[in-house]
This record gives structure tokens, sequence and C-alpha cells, in this order.
């Protein structure tokens, strides 16, 4: 042990950090202007609040100097998540915000359950404990300002940190520290507290800088991949060639003992059975276990997925929708059997979608080391909470022996929901008795290990009536594999059948269209789960689900000769389960109609003359959840090149009903990041499975879209105040079904699977269109 530390301490000395690279360039000329002089505490260990300040909940504490932490339990990504949160409590405190610093807090018990970043939910969920938490501080500040002033708190008033009666004046830190309160709030105290009215706020839906900029762009702020602890030497794994059941028959490590550097290998013994098959190469430097991994020569017996397809995949998910005894219900309404047995006129698409990688900018990584009687996890995470168990299985030691530290990520976009990434470093530390190891996943090795977007099939049937105009029934089924069935099964919902099915795996489908009974069946893929780790990747299946509902009406009004537009419209008719309900969907349908017909007016509907081959496409959705709707209404402008079949994206509008847009500018940011990302997923990226894993491992093959493919974006976000939902994904959803509806318009050929690549243009040009 001792000896690998000494090789990795020397190795560490005199390397130039990326931090320093940014400060020498900054020297030599290179210049950035900032609008604050806050500092968000995203240093290791993180900025806890100093031993003087007063906390009167666990969300936020006031120090004697006036400054204001805030504690946040959501992964910063890129998203400004800490800048979102911090306005809340700080709005209702009546907080200066040059005082607010945030602290991204560790895996202590007090925060047990809490750490998820992921489903649009960071405002939603936190939205009213931390109205809450900050009115509670604003109460104890006036309490304890008036008693220093003299007087009551009726006749004071709190504003920027500071208790004012009439001439006189104290501030927040001056109340810490002489009248040194100690009342605290419990949560049910709390939410009795009176709130502000929206027309007193003056931090929430206004413009503020956000905290996390300066650190980020004098690179003082420390992703999991900037990491360094002392004695730590470097992993990288040498991958098995199927996700699940490798087995290794034997190591030959010859060719890796000639290269400077590497020290030895490990084959992980993993009780959790997340790494499989994994042998690690641990060396002095990161290059050197690139390059041994490399040169490992590893021979296993494969898992019974080494021959899987995707077309299996597709193939076999066919087969368990044709069986109508397979999945669970999550509409079962009376009377769709009846509808479909005499039907004047029944109308039936199936829509398909490819594997999708996260292709992250930071790759997966983590360090690991066992220190005074506590396993210690340094990585970037979004769900703590969900890996930790999974840590304490894989090392077989009680879950109060587990922290987990944490640090930026440099993208998520799902992938660091699962924690995966985290076990073989720990158990690599593990094999050599405890000491750190830093494993890094190089490009190749994060995409083989990625827990991909699952390949899908969804088929929509319904009946209309005697007219052949009105739906009077729909028939929807959607295959995929299930990334909650797989990674966090006390997560899966009951469908009406009593059936157990994963939300993330159908979202979308339970749609607030008005459609006669109405049967909605979440079907697991389970040759999927058998063959990779299904994923959570943005918007999850509200990436899919629209493609196929919001093509398969647009193309069923085309069918029957009716306006696409006043189709949708006149299904939302807010009755029934689709009437809405507070605090999350007051409004229901009425709301993603108004959405729409605010989109309809932007893009001028069906009145804008277009060049040749040139077509708009609209589509809408609710965006991520039922439970927490945002309603989305989306438009693209295309053109397609008949002679190439390339379709080029021209123009993307957006309509969004989030209620209150707590930060500006982070939910134009997230709004454009995820219409991007829709895009993207639309036209460019996708993968297969080949032999039983993911085919491509590097933009050399896999190509989301690239800066010469941004279009002109419009986005509008519908102003009211109404509880905010989520902007992380909903901008996605509509993005595909509105391109593919364009592409109809332009050029007359319907497409049914995503990424829509020039060669299906031409296929359907040239006559097998169905």
């Amino acid at each position: 042990m001792a000896k690998i530390e000494q090789i990795a301490k020397r190795s560490d000395a005199g390397r130039l950090s990326r931090r320093s690279f940014l400060m020498t360039a900054a020297g030599a000329g290179l210049m950035f202007g900032f609008a604050r002089k806050a500092e968000a505490a995203q240093t290791y260990p993180s900025a806890m609040p100093p031993e003087a300040a007063f906390e009167p909940n666990m969300w936020c504490a006031i120090a004697p100097d006036g400054s204001i932490n805030v504690n946040v339990v959501r992964a910063e990504m890129g998203q400004h998540v800490g800048t979102a949160l911090a306005r809340i409590i700080a709005d209702e405190m009546e907080a200066d915000w040059d005082h607010i610093k945030i602290t991204e807090v560790d895996t202590a018990p007090k925060w047990a359950g809490k750490f998820v970043t992921g489903g649009s939910w960071s405002v939603w969920d936190t939205w009213d404990t931390f109205r809450q938490a900050g009115a509670a501080a604003r109460t104890i500040m006036l309490e304890e300002g008036a008693k220093l002033l003299g007087t009551t708190p009726d006749k004071c008033v709190a504003r920027n940190s500071t208790v004012t009666a009439g001439s006189k004046s104290v501030s927040y830190g001056e109340i810490v520290s002489k009248a040194k309160p100690t009342r605290s709030f419990t949560a049910d105290e709390m939410a009795k507290l009176p709130l502000k009215p929206a027309s007193e706020r003056r931090l929430i839906s206004k413009p503020v800088p956000a905290l996390d900029i300066p650190d980020k762009t004098t690179g003082k702020a420390i992703y999991g991949i900037d990491v360094k602890l002392e004695g730590m030497v470097y992993g990288r794994p040498k991958m098995p060639p199927t996700r699940y059941a490798a087995k290794v028959q034997s190591v030959d490590d010859s060719e890796a003992k000639k290269i400077p550097g590497y020290i030895r290998y490990v084959v992980l013994d993993d009780p959790s059975g997340i790494v499989p098959g994994w042998v690690v190469a641990l060396a002095k430097t990161y290059p050197a276990a690139i390059k041994a991994a490399d040169v490992l020569k590893v021979q296993w017996n494969p898992g019974p997925t080494i021959n899987v397809s995707e077309a299996d995949i597709i193939e076999h998910g066919r087969k368990l929708i044709a069986d109508q005894s397979t999945g669970a219900r999550v509409f079962n309404d009376k009377g769709v059997d009846e509808a479909f047995a005499h039907p004047t006129h029944s109308f039936e698409r199936s829509y398909t979608c490819a594997s999708v990688a996260h292709y992250q900018l930071e790759p997966v990584n983590a360090v690991a080391r066992h220190i005074d009687g506590m396993w210690e996890i340094h990585t970037g995470n979004q769900w703590q909470s969900l890996v930790l168990p999974q840590l304490s299985k894989a090392l077989q030691v009680p879950e109060e022996q587990v922290v987990m530290r944490t640090y930026l990520l440099g993208g998520g976009f799902g992938r660091r929901l699962n924690g995966d990434y985290s076990i073989p470093a720990a158990l690599a530390s593990k094999a050599i008795g405890g000491a750190p190891v830093k494993l890094i996943l190089t490009r190749s090795d994060d995409m083989a290990f990625d827990s991909i977007r699952s390949p899908s099939l969804q088929t929509i049937r319904v009946a209309l009536d005697a007219d052949q105009k009105k739906i009077v029934a729909m028939d929807y089924a959607a295959t995929a594999g299930w990334p909650t069935l797989v990674m966090a099964p006390a997560f899966l919902a009951k469908g009406e059948d009593g059936k157990s099915y994963d939300p993330f795996a159908i979202a979308g489908a339970d749609h607030w269209y008005e459609t006669g009974p109405t049967r909605v069946r979440a079907i697991t893929n389970d040759l999927a789960n058998k063959t990779f780790r299904p994923g959570w990747l943005r918007s999850v299946s509200a990436g899919w689900t629209p493609w196929a509902l919001e093509s398969f009406l647009d193309e069923l009004a085309h069918q029957t000769k009716q306006d696409p537009l006043a189709f949708r419209l006149s299904m939302f008719t807010a009755t029934g389960r689709n009437e809405g309900s507070a605090p999350n969907a007051v409004g229901g349908a009425k709301r993603q109609a108004a959405a729409l017909q605010r989109l309809a007016d932007k893009i001028n509907y069906g009145k804008t003359q277009l060049p040749a081959d040139t077509g708009i496409g609209i589509a809408t959705s609710f965006g991520q959840e039922r439970g927490m709707p945002t309603w989305t209404a989306g438009a693209a402008q295309v053109h397609v090149d008949r002679k190439t079949g390339v379709i080029t994206c021209q123009k993307l509008w957006l309509v969004l009903d989030a209620g209150t847009i707590v930060d500006p500018g982070g939910a134009l940011a997230q709004t454009e990041g995820a219409a991007l990302w829709g895009l993207s997923m639309a036209l460019f990226e996708g993968t297969e499975i080949v032999n039983g894993t993911i085919k491509d491992s590097n933009l050399n093959t896999y190509t989301p879209v690239r800066l010469p493919d941004v279009p002109d974006m419009d986005i509008e976000f519908v102003q009211n105040t109404e509880k905010p939902t989520g902007l992380g994904e909903p901008g996605v959803t509509v993005v595909a079904p509105a391109i593919g509806n364009a592409v109809f318009n332009a050029i007359g050929v319907r497409l049914r699977h995503l990424p829509m690549r020039p060669a299906d243009v031409l296929r359907e040009l040239n006559g097998h269109n169905s």
C-alpha cells in the first residue's frame, strides 16, 4: 500500500490543472466579466456555514457577517439549479441577493432520501418547502429585529436583509450577532406560516445573476473528474462483451507490464451484480491506465445476450404488443373492446425509436477510498439516495459506512441518476486495501457502459364514428426497456388492473385528449432489460411517446381530411380525468389548448406561403409527467432535399405554460437546450444494439446535432402565477413530431422511425410509404 500511495503522490506533482490553465490564459490576455462578487460554495470540502451562523431550519443559515447560505440537495449540471432554488428562499425571506451562497451538501443522514435531480422535479418539488423555509427565516428576523429596535414585528418591514422600523434599521447579520436567535421551526410549523403574495416577489421571475458562473469561468469550480486525493492511483476498466453475466476466465497483462506507470490489474468481485466481469487496470497516471487497459488480454465467458441485436429487441416488442395479455393498463376505460368490435372505421399505426446514448460532456468517473472506518465516494451524481444502498451491497458494509461527496456535473441528462460507475471505483479501492482509486471511463468505455434510452415500439389504434371524423375509442400500447424496473423498482406505479409498470416508460401516452374509452398499455421489453441497463434520458419516455401520438393524430387528421390544429383542439374538452386539479394541473387540458392556440397565432398557422419542399408541422404535449404537467406546444419549419433526402430544420417555435417562471434566464436556457436535444434525437442522434452491446463508441460515428444544424428558435413562456412545474425536459417532447409532421407537409411522405435519416426519406419518396 505504501508503494502505491507514494507513486500516486509523485504523479500529481507539477501537473497543470484545468484551473491553472484558465488562470494562465487569463493572465495572458483572456479576460472575463463578472456580474457579481458573491461566490457559490462549490469547492471541496463544501463550505458549510460557520459555527456562529443561525439556522432557522435545515435549509438555510444566516451568518453574523450577513452572508446567507442555502443548502441544496440537487445536482448542478449546467442548469443553474442552485440559483433557481436559492432565489425561492431569498425572495420569501427578503434577503439581499448579493449575500446569498449555496452549499451542495453531502449524504449525511439528515438529508436521506432527498437527493434526486431529474424528471424536471427540482423547482416543482422544492417550491413549497423553500418558500416556507424562507418565511420562517423572515419571521424570526422580524421578531428579533423588532426587539433590537424597541418595537413590535407588525411595525417593521423586512427588505434586502434588513429590518426597518421608521428611521431605524438593523441588518440580518447584526440580528444574528446581537440577538443570537435560537428559535427554529419544524416542517409542520413552517407549513402554517403566511407566504408573500405574487405581487410582492422581488427575486422570483426577475433576472438575477447566476451564482455558479464566476467559479465556472475562472476554473475554481470542481467537477467530479477534477478530484484529487493524497495517495490516489488511477484506474480504467477493460469492458466486458456484455453488460450482464460475463465472467472472467483469464487475464494476461504481460504487455501492460511494459507500460511505464502500470501497477497491476484487479478482477472485481461485485456482490451487487452491477459490474460483472470487470477487470480494472491500475496505474500511476491516467494515460498509463488507458494504455494498460488497451493491451490487457482478457478472456471472458460472455452473457447470454451476446448475439442480441436492436432488430431482435424491436421484433420481441412487436410480439409482446400483439399478445393482449401482456403489460399493465394505465388507462383501461370500460367500452374499449366494444367500440372496436363494430367500428365504422379503425385506424392503426406503429412507430419506432432507436437506442440513444447520453454522451454527456464529462465521462463518468468516481474516486473511492476507505478512511476512518468509512467508505468515501467522490463523484458527480444526480441521485445519491439510489446508489448508496447499491454501494452498501457491493462493499458488503452497512449503508451508514458509506458517504458521497458531491461535485459539479459536466452534463447529466439522466445518465448520472444511475450511479453505477461509483461501484467499480469502490470495488477497485477495496481490492487494494482501501487506498484511493480514481476510476475514469474513456469516451468509448462510457458509451459501452451507458444506461442508454431503450429502443421502443408503439402501436396506436383508434375507432372512429360513423362520419369518420371523431375518435370514439383508443387502444395505445408501448413497449421498451424499463429503467425504473431495473434500477429503482420501488418507484414503479400501479395500473388500473393492479399490475406494476414503469411510469417513465409510458408517460406521454397517458394524454389529456378526449378520445372516448381509452386503454393505455405499458409493456416491459424483457429482452431489452436483459441486454443492457435501460436508463432515464432527458425527457425519458416523453421523448418518444409524443413522437408516436402527435405523428399519429396528424396522420389521422390528414387521412380524414381535417385540419390538424382544429382536430387537436376539438379533443381538449377538459372533462373527466382531463379536467385538471390543484395544485399542479389547475385548468387541465384547457391550458394545453391555450398553449397550442398561442403557438398557432405565433406562426400565423395556415397562412404562411412557403417555398417548395418546405413545410411547418405542429405538435403538443404536457411535457414530462401527467402529475406535474408543463403544457407545451411546438412547431418546426423544415426544408427537404428530394435528391439527398436531407431534412434541414430552419426554425423552431415553442410555447410553454410551466406556471410561475422562477428563473427566467435558466428557464430559457433549459428550454433551448431541451429543444436542441429533441432536434438531435429527431434527425441526427441514435445508435443500435449489435452483438449485445451499443454499436457506436465515439463521435466519428455517433453524430449529435452540430452547431451548423442549430435552427432559429422562438420560445415563449405563458405568464401566470400557478405553481411552477418543470422546464428541463418538456422542450424535448414536441420537436420530433413537429419535424415529422413538417416533413409530411413539405413533401407528402410520412416517417415513422426516429431518427429520421435521409435514407428513410428517399425510400419513402421512391414509393415505399404505407
